[in-house]
């Protein structure tokens, strides 16, 4: 896809070659990158970068973008200035000269200007510091140095107040701030126009003149380039260069760690960890981080199986508790000792009695009938007599045996108290397996006797193999984990570092995409907009070198915003055979060169300044440059307002003798730095001065009656209305264009007026209603009078003095802020 420019054509100049206007400059370049972006097939995540890049969402100062005009400027005990002088501007575009003396003051207006705006003065940068400290005016000290400017901005209702100030004698350390209807006071390094005035400065001195031309020749580039619209795409893709490289050096960074961290392992390789993290690390493609972490955690693995598994089984042993053995041992022999007293005494013996009997007894219950004996075969013998006498024997019997019966359900508790003791862990060390497997074995002893000799032999052989085995193991753990210590913090950092980086690869190659779209789109506008810029260049070259020999064919660019050998080139030819630009021009012809360069920079569409300010931009011009200099000023006092500064009077007579509109205020100085500025040429004023003449003059002709005098009124109306008018469209915040060519259309003094008052050329017939309210009831007579003195029978003017008088007050009625708002 090509992206087309279409420019905004200028209805009133619609074919003269030469203009810089806004027609032939490129509309501004947000609106062709949106458009273009979301037409391209790029996937979600790369819009997003290149919008986050783009700046799309990021909070924007509060103050303006819009076109912006200088009303005044007050300048108070700064430079050759004592007390406060003021600059009366009309704020609209038009050629402003401010002439006087070398010494006057005029320079420190200008300067004052662009003091206020950037804090700083390009034209004392470089110079030395005994030329720069001596900033404060020396004669008024009373107060602190102040530098007032007002302006109008497009689409606000009020004026607007930028100011800075000075506590000290330190000129880098000045308060600026800016005050704008509804937005309050703020700082004025929060205003929108910052990256504007690097870009689109629109100041320029005789010493700029000389830097613009012989500057480095990547500074001549980088001040071309910025013009061309272009810097939000070069921001844009410096953010992207500066993330993808962040993230390109933690990948190397990564890389670069991983074989020395691979033979840090390696050196370890008796130790599981290092011989896991090694493969771990060392996987194809993606290494393994789950496995990595764990090892860093302490946690096992799942080949946590091998001597590093088995020392931690060792180290973790538990065999039998000994004292506990002892105190189960001890009970099971108490025990035994208790039944061995018992065995082959009367109480035993009971026992054994009353259990013959229950089972005697229990025979003849279930064979009631049969007396005989089952033992000696006695007839009679069992009877029940003899029952209920066994019956009581065998209670007696049985409360005699009751100890003896304790002591066997004693010795059996006992032993099995000294068997739960065995216990069989999930892992048996090695060098455990045979005391382990003797200890076991004692849960399968029945004879208690036998169980306590076992048992205590087992336990104690166990006990002590397992702590030799868990000292072996313990001291063998901690020489592994003290060269482990060592390396596990370098591997925890290596992998949050690796796994960073592959977390961001998609991100990375998204970064990619985005920067090779932008570069695209980038170098496709920069041709595109530098041929504009060169066709402009050349058309103003054209007329300020006016009998100069030399042909400006091209200027270009060569290299790119990062490239390290970048530069301007100027083509150009001397009587038709190629030269260097530089090297054959004149100090004239270069200050004419860079005056072609630097008008298309600052008069570019994307600029939110609407004025130009220029000092001292004659000088070593011969008398046909000059005169070209003011046929440029004055095409570009069409769509900007130009304020030049100058001690040449080759200037002015250059505007007066071709007839060409401009604007004069002259500036005087007198003793101990008062400066005053006064206008000399303004339209209105020289209109109503030129009438005041006519009628001052003795016998005044019947025709310069009834025509010339009217006819001057009427010039001195057309223009306070065209003023007006042009201040209602600038607050309305529409198109300039729209205003030129409602203008253009506007052929009668009624429709300038109803363009003044409305805003529409076509409420003609409301024009006097409306002038009579505002300017009283006469002044409709005065209208008419001024329209009459362009027909055959003129007007009719009784007392000319007093016309002029009541024009002059229409016209200050007119001109009053509020009529416009």
């Amino acid at each position: 896809m090509t992206v087309t420019e279409q420019p905004r054509q200028n209805p009133h100049h619609p074919t003269d070659p030469a203009r810089p206007a806004p027609s032939d400059q490129p509309v501004p370049v947000a609106g062709l990158v949106e458009a273009r972006l979301a037409e391209e097939a790029l996937t979600e995540p790369v819009k997003v970068l290149l919008k986050e890049a783009l700046g799309d969402g990021e909070p924007r100062g509060t103050s303006p973008v819009r076109r912006i005009y200088l009303e005044s400027v007050a300048v108070a005990r700064f430079r050759g200035i004592g007390p406060r002088a003021w600059l009366k501007l009309s704020p609209r575009p038009g050629v402003n000269l401010v002439v006087g003396r070398n010494g006057s003051g005029k320079s420190s207006i200008a300067e004052g200007i662009e003091t206020a705006f950037t804090g700083v003065n390009m034209r004392w940068q470089g110079q030395h510091a005994m030329r720069s400290s001596n900033w404060r005016n020396l004669h008024d000290t009373d107060g602190r140095p102040e530098i007032e400017v007002k302006l109008a901005i497009e689409g606000d209702t009020g004026r607007s107040t930028l100011t800075r100030t000075w506590e000290g004698d330190d000129f880098d350390a000045s308060q600026a701030e800016l005050k704008r209807p509804g937005h309050g006071r703020v700082p004025v390094d929060q205003a929108d126009w910052t990256q504007a005035l690097r870009d689109f400065r629109p100041f320029l001195s005789y010493v700029d003149l000389d830097r613009m031309i012989s500057g480095k020749p990547s500074e001549m580039y980088d001040a071309i380039a910025t013009i061309l619209g272009l810097g939000q795409l070069s921001a844009a893709d410096g953010r992207l260069r500066q993330e993808a490289k962040a993230l390109e050096d933690a990948d190397k960074a990564a890389k670069a760690e991983l074989p020395g961290l691979k033979e840090a392992l390696y050196e370890l390789e008796d130790d599981e960890r290092a011989v896991q993290a090694l493969v771990a690390v060392d996987t194809a493609g993606t290494p393994d981080f789950a496995t990595v972490e764990a090892l860093v955690a302490g946690l096992p693995t799942d080949t946590d199986d091998g001597a590093l598994a088995g020392l931690r089984a060792e180290a973790e042993v538990q065999g039998p508790e000994m004292a506990q053995v002892h105190a189960a041992l001890d009970h099971l022999r108490n025990a035994l000792a208790d039944a061995e007293d018992l065995r082959g005494t009367g109480t035993e013996d009971a026992l054994r009695r009353a259990e013959l009997l229950e089972r005697a007894v229990a025979h003849h219950d279930r064979h009631p009938d049969a007396a005989a004996c089952p033992v000696c075969g006695t007839d009679g013998m069992l009877d029940t007599t003899w029952a209920a006498d066994a019956i009581a024997q065998i209670a007696a019997l049985r409360q005699e045996a009751e100890a003896a019966a304790g002591a066997g359900s004693e010795l059996r508790s006992a032993a099995r108290a000294v068997q739960d003791l065995v216990h069989t862990p999930r892992q048996i060390p090695a060098a455990l397996a045979d005391p382990w497997r003797a200890w076991t074995a004692c849960r399968t002893i029945s004879d208690p006797g036998e169980l306590a000799q076992h048992a205590h032999k087992a336990a104690a052989t166990l006990a002590d193999a397992c702590a030799a085995v868990k000292e072996n193991a313990v001291r063998e753990l901690e020489k592994r984990d003290e060269r482990w210590r060592g390396l596990v913090t370098r591997l925890a950092g290596w992998a949050e570092r690796a796994r960073a980086v592959e977390a961001n690869k998609p991100r990375l190659r998204d970064i990619r995409k985005a920067s090779t779209w932008i570069k695209a789109l980038a170098a496709e506008l920069r041709e595109q907009r530098m041929e504009g810029f060169a066709d402009q260049s050349q058309r103003i070259w054209e007329r300020l070198r006016q009998e100069s020999n030399i042909d400006l064919k091209a200027v270009s660019l060569k290299g790119s915003e990062k490239a390290n050998v970048r530069k301007l080139v100027m083509d150009v030819t001397v009587d038709g055979h190629e030269a260097s630009a530089l090297s054959v021009m004149s100090q004239g012809e270069q200050h004419s060169l860079a005056l072609s360069l630097f008008l298309p920079r600052a008069a570019t569409a994307d600029s939110p300044f609407g004025f130009i300010v220029i000092d001292d931009p004659v000088q070593s011009m011969d008398p046909a440059k000059v005169n070209g200099l003011a046929q440029v000023l004055h095409e570009l006092g069409e769509h900007r307002q130009v304020v030049v500064f100058t001690h040449d009077t080759r200037l002015q007579r250059a505007f007066t003798s071709q007839g060409l509109p401009v604007t004069v205020f002259e500036v005087e100085r007198a003793k101990s730095s008062k400066v005053k500025v006064k206008p000399v040429t303004d339209p209105v004023r020289q209109a109503l001065d030129d009438a005041r003449a006519i009628a001052s003059t003795s016998d005044l002709p019947s025709a310069a009656r009834t025509h010339v005098l009217p006819s001057l009124c009427r010039i001195a109306l057309e223009n306070v209305f065209l003023e007006a008018a042009w201040i209602r469209h600038h607050r309305s915040g529409a198109p300039e264009d729209e205003l030129q060519a409602a203008v253009g259309s506007a052929d009668k003094l009624m429709k300038v007026a109803a363009l003044a008052l409305f805003g529409d050329a076509g409420r003609t017939g409301d024009v006097y209603r409306e002038v009579r309210t505002l300017c009283g009831p006469r002044a409709v007579d005065l209208l008419k009078e001024c329209q009459n003195g362009a027909h055959a029978t003129g007007a009719q003017i009784a007392d000319p003095h007093r016309f002029v008088d009541d024009i002059e007050i229409m016209a200050q009625k007119v001109r009053r802020p509020g009529v416009t708002a």
